[in-house]
């Protein structure tokens, strides 16, 4: 087995951080894992730990640190990552120098520390950020409220029925502090049980445009950009949310039990798979935060017994994770990011 020593900058910390002494006992080990791994540009540190942890999602429970840094997970490529025991528990280190090994010892590497300046740009993601961008930067849902308050087509320029491209709007209820937004409509509404469907969580946020303001006032004015479906009267307006989205995501489970279901995922479709985005029933009120992680199972199925007639329930069935990046009151969006199967519209959610 590889061993290690970290920088001298990390030797004067504590060699885990404080969870990691009561949790890393249960942390599973991958099978054939490597000695250590060379970060090279692509990687995501979900993907580094899947190398070494049967549950990736969890290197934040081993992962040494250094609380002087700004942001200890950072790293880049050309770091050296590997696996090391502290009193028999297995803590994921990381090297930013050269290796090499010790005079007269073939087990034993020296990690030998060199001063580096990288940009935050350079650092290595936590999951792959392009797969969820388009996504978290336009919502699929809004809320009942954020519909009632939203601003709104009043009129267009020439009394148009519908307008597109390079068109004037007029709007009200438009708030005076962003220059662009996106038009929707709000389309499908979601239920927070589809089998009862009373408690409306909301509406699907279907995207017609972007529009900039041309002029504040009551109503504004403002000119149609990027229509990619015709625009009405009545048609509701939201700030476009290109920027403030975090690129950095730290997993971990819920702080307590939460239990839900998958409401909506993306186009309409029925199913999912990896790195797409679905809709949960259970947000901040239910305690999750972003970074949580949820496993998604399907109901077992009914079937007779074969010697007594009767039907009996089958265990329900694992399908994968999930991991939450973007909570709201009463639902999330989730990214998928390992199923063992199809992952489908009102499959369960729980901790993992």
């Amino acid at each position: 087995m590889f061993k290690g020593y970290t920088l001298p900058s990390l030797l004067a910390l504590a060699l885990l951080m404080p969870s990691a002494a009561t949790v890393a006992d249960s942390v599973t080990i991958k099978k054939g894992h490597p000695d250590q791994h060379t970060v090279v540009k692509g990687d995501t540190l979900w993907d580094i730990s899947a190398k070494f942890l049967q549950d990736p999602w969890r290197w934040s429970e081993i992962w040494e640190v250094n609380p002087a840094l700004e942001n200890p997970h950072l790293i880049y490529p050309g770091d050296i990552i590997f696996l090391s025991y502290v009193d028999g528990r297995p803590v994921l280190k990381v090297n930013r120098g050269v290796s090499e090994r010790a005079p007269g010892d073939s087990k034993t590497t020296i990690l030998s520390p060199f001063p580096r300046v990288s940009k935050l740009d350079f650092a290595i993601p936590s999951i792959p950020y392009d797969a969820i961008r388009q996504f978290l930067d336009h919502p699929t849902i809004m809320t009942p409220e954020e519909v009632e308050h939203a601003a709104y087509i009043t009129a267009s320029e020439e009394g148009r029925l519908i307008s597109g491209n390079d068109h004037k709007i007029y709007v009200r209820g438009l708030p005076n502090t962003y220059s662009e937004f996106d038009i929707i409509r709000p389309g499908t509404p979601y239920y927070n049980n589809p089998k009862h469907k009373k408690d409306i969580l909301g509406y699907e946020a279907v995207k017609l445009a972007t529009a900039r303001v041309e002029a504040f006032g009551d109503p504004a004015t403002l000119r149609i950009k990027h229509s990619a479906k015709e625009v009405l009267v009545g048609d509701r307006l939201i700030p476009s949310r290109q920027q403030g989205i975090s690129q950095n995501f730290y997993p971990k489970a819920p702080g307590k039990q939460v239990s839900g279901q998958i409401i909506s995922v993306p186009s309409g479709i029925t199913r999912v798979s990896q790195f797409q985005i679905a809709v949960v029933n259970i947000g901040t009120v239910d305690g999750l935060k972003t970074g949580n992680i949820l496993a998604v199972f399907q109901q077992g199925r009914r079937v007779p017994d074969p010697l007594t007639g009767e039907m009996i329930q089958l265990p329900d069935e694992r399908a994968g994770i999930m991991m939450v990046v973007r909570t709201l009151n009463r639902f999330s969006y989730a990214l998928v990011m390992e199923a063992s199967r199809d992952i489908r519209l009102y499959d369960m959610v729980r901790n993992p």
